[in-house]
């Protein structure tokens, strides 16, 4: 599993389609090999490698606090790096698209928040791969 890096990969990649859905989150996908190329990088291939990419998109608008989207982005890397096998070889995107409920989820790294994020992140994954 690589992970994206440069601002050209993620631009790529979000502007591909949207293959999975969930309360939260969002899941975009590119299929490889990708023709675009990083035009300042000196048409090198923005994915020079054929293996599952996956990045993390989590706007400040949707978990202010810098702990918070630590924590999310390690459960992202995480399901995905366990459902990696199962995830086509591709170039995959996970944005978050709404917050959690500060009054629901009190402290930013509480057991009860990362149980609901791994819970739909596994369950947007899933549906990806099938």
């Amino acid at each position: 599993m690589q992970r994206l890096k440069t601002r050209a990969q993620f631009q790529a990649v979000m502007a591909g389609t949207t293959v999975s859905r969930t309360a939260h989150f969002a899941l975009h996908r590119i299929a490889l090999p990708a023709p675009p190329v990083d035009e300042q990088a000196g048409a090198r291939p923005l994915f020079p490698v054929t293996d599952c990419w996956i990045g993390a998109v989590l706007p400040k608008r949707w978990a202010r606090r810098a702990v918070t989207r630590n924590a999310i982005r390690r459960q992202i890397y995480a399901v995905c790096g366990e459902h990696a096998a199962a995830l086509p070889q591709a170039v995959h995107v996970v944005r978050l698209r709404s917050g959690f409920d500060r009054k629901q989820f009190i402290s930013a790294t509480s057991v009860q928040l990362k149980q609901a994020v791994r819970g739909e992140l596994e369950q947007l994954v899933r549906r990806a791969a099938s």
